[in-house]
């Protein structure tokens, strides 16, 4: 599918009271509700019908599901029992343990609850059948509406679903957030910072328990008491090992929640434990510190309580911290924005955005293993200039989202494996080229290329200015991305391809010169031979001359030329109005076009008579034009083959009619030594 560019100029982070409305109709939840109510009806979303394109995309349901509404399932329903927790969160027949995972972290925050389930919703006085959730998306905040059918098997709900068989909330969320993503299928296997981002905007940052820092401990006791959202899983070696039990009661390729962690005085020795949840609702650990281990015998009964710690089968339990080392291989941190963090709180992250797109043969340039096209990618610089407290190095966390790939899984596409470099700048503005990326080595990059929805990385960099590759591994990728850059002090983020720039030389006199050169005696014999007397040529006469010169000229492989070609250039030339071109202004012309032949000779390097759409960027800045990505992707989605190749008659045809529109804005700009700079906004 054709992508087109989007300016990745830095934008603040979205503010949650601005969430957008999704629904088909325009309408908000509001006035939707208020409609059902005044006609007496419950609400039923067009958008996310009840039926089996709800459900899956793949296949059949594997039983005969039936859509009910929490009344028809239970005689009182409640929307939240007893407040929202993590033991309302409980696994059904859908691979989406990573989603529930997040929303267990999800309760331990009131604020950010809050945010993702208005929690004024009711089945009591002014129930509507109608229900609405907030979710996060590459940087705007999104209101789904949804209906309250779910989907159940003999009476009961078949995936998400409440401990407490009267509470909702949490199949709801599950519903509005299938809805978000195209089906509940769609849900299938993930990650859980996808969910717990979804859910904050926050920013993710994976460890490797195995290789984890010394000061781990602290890094996760600082993450909770910040609020940020932390899961962990255990990694299994094939297909096979999925969800299967250790003899520890833990399950591999599972995705539990972190939700505390704790010191306790033990036998007059400090212990470190940590406390998980698994989103079964069942199946724990059963080592020292599980629910019944002898360990809790020696701690007394108010520190018990302090702990929260009940000897009971409810998918939560305690273990000490070096046996988490042991035991688990991944755990995934999502930091939350600034505007997500109670006001109390220390050490607020400063971000910045982008928007951008890969698209093929244009911007879609691959990693740096395929170095001809890694630096036609998306440049975006970096400036750091304040130190972190007490040190000597600027910390930030970069984080590349490819956006929309789970909702897309439905036409085929799959994660793309994806990362980035940074390398230091060379203290120049604009485009960097090729040879910059071939003598200069990346200063960080991305720890790995991966097919998960976001790769992220934590630096530290002295202060200075930095150059950011987002890219693909393989080059002709297409997908949109979401770069975030997340900072402890100010930095400052700008795009390198977002200026327009046209640098023409003065046109020249097409007053005859006193002597003629031997080229122009045979041009001029030419067009005696096929204008006549007036020395003048329509379009056809001129395809003619321009294909019989070229065919004789050396070291060209050029296909003819085409008529339209020549009309175009007539339009460019043709000062007297009369829709030919006279011997003086094709004297003018063909200077230009030597220029642009030898221009084009330069960018087709294996003298095939086509350059790379990819080589454009070069050839248009050789010939006076500096594009932003936008316009160059546009051209490229004009001139460009399958193959992304551009043949000289494409070529000539843009170089027209960016010159064309380049004598619109000089008479729309004032004029300066023949350069203009414009400036395209948002």
């Amino acid at each position: 599918m054709p992508y087109l560019y989007q300016e990745a100029k830095a934008r603040p982070a979205a503010r949650p009271g601005a969430a957008r409305g999704t629904h088909s109709s325009g309408k908000g939840y509001e006035q939707l509700k208020l409609e059902c109510l005044r006609r007496g009806v419950l609400f039923e979303d067009p958008d996310f019908p009840a039926c089996n394109s709800s459900l899956f995309f793949s296949e059949n349901p594997p039983i005969p599901f039936v859509w009910k509404r929490p009344g028809d399932i239970v005689k009182d329903p409640k929307f939240i029992l007893g407040g929202a927790t993590r033991t309302d969160i409980c696994q059904g027949d859908l691979g989406d343990c990573w989603l529930l995972a997040a929303i267990a972290s999800l309760t331990l925050n009131e604020k950010t609850l809050a945010r993702v389930v208005p929690l004024d919703q009711t089945f009591g006085p002014g129930y509507a059948g109608i229900f609405h959730f907030q979710f996060w998306q590459h940087n705007e905040w999104l209101d789904v509406v949804i209906d309250d059918r779910l989907p159940t098997f003999k009476g009961r709900l078949v995936f998400l679903h409440s401990a407490e068989l009267n509470e909702f909330w949490s199949a709801l969320l599950e519903k509005a957030y299938a809805k978000l993503n195209g089906s509940y299928e769609s849900l299938k296997g993930g990650s859980t910072i996808e969910a717990m981002e979804d859910f904050t905007g926050g920013i993710g940052e994976m460890y490797d328990v195995k290789a984890a820092p010394d000061n781990f401990y602290e890094i996760l006791e600082k993450a909770l008491k910040r609020c940020s959202m932390v899961g962990c899983s255990i990694d299994t070696s094939s297909a096979a090992e999925s969800e299967a039990r250790t003899p520890f009661g833990l399950v591999k390729g599972h995705a539990y929640s972190v939700t505390g962690i704790e010191e306790v005085i033990y036998r007059g020795q400090r212990v470190q434990l940590i406390r998980i949840r698994n989103p079964w609702g069942q199946v724990e650990w059963n080592g020292p510190w599980s629910d019944s281990s002898v360990e809790w015998r020696s701690i007394s009964p108010s520190e018990q309580r302090r702990l929260s710690q009940a000897a009971r089968d409810d998918g939560e339990f305690w273990m000490k911290f070096e046996d988490f080392k042991v035991h688990f291989d991944k755990v995934e941190i999502c930091n939350l924005t600034p505007d997500a963090l109670e006001d109390s709180t220390a050490h607020k992250w400063e971000v910045t955005i982008h928007q951008g797109s890969w698209v093929r043969g244009a911007t879609a340039g691959g990693c740096r293993n395929f170095l001809e096209t890694f630096w036609t990618n998306p440049q975006i610089k970096l400036h750091l200039t304040e130190k972190d407290d007490g040190q000597d190095d600027c910390t930030f966390i970069a984080a590349l989202m490819q956006k929309g790939r789970r909702k897309l899984r439905k036409l085929g596409a799959e994660m793309l494996t994806i990362g980035y470099s940074i390398y230091e700048s060379p203290g120049r503005d604009g485009h960097l080229g090729k040879d910059f990326f071939r003598y200069h080595p990346s200063k960080a990059r991305s720890k790995t290329y991966i097919n998960l929805r976001e790769v992220s990385h934590r630096f530290k960099l002295p202060p200075g200015d930095y150059i950011l590759i987002p890219t693909t591994f393989e080059p002709h990728q297409e997908a949109d991305f979401c770069l975030r850059i997340f900072s402890e002090k100010k930095a400052i983020t700008e795009d390198l391809d977002e200026n327009v720039a046209i640098d023409l030389p003065e046109p020249l006199d097409p007053t005859p010169s006193p002597k003629e050169t031997e080229e122009e005696k045979q041009f001029r014999a030419l067009f005696e031979q096929i204008s006549g007397k007036d020395m003048e040529i329509c379009a056809e006469e001129l395809e003619y001359v321009l294909n019989a010169v070229l065919k004789k000229t050396k070291n060209i492989q050029f296909k003819n030329l085409s008529l339209i070609s020549c009309r175009n250039i007539i339009s460019l030339m043709d000062t007297s109005g009369n829709g030919k071109l006279e011997f003086s202004e094709f004297k003018v012309f063909w200077e230009k076009m030597k220029k642009w032949i030898s221009i084009f000779l330069q960018f087709d390097f294996d003298k095939s008579g086509s350059m790379s759409s990819y080589e454009l960027r070069g050839a248009l800045k050789a010939a006076g034009y500096q594009l932003s990505n936008y316009l160059l992707q546009l051209i490229v989605l004009r001139y460009s083959d399958e193959q992304f190749q551009i043949e000289f008659d494409d070529f000539l045809n843009c170089l027209i009619r960016l010159e064309n529109a380049s004598r619109v804005f000089q008479a729309l700009s004032t004029k300066n030594k023949g350069f203009i700079n414009l400036n395209i906004g948002e």
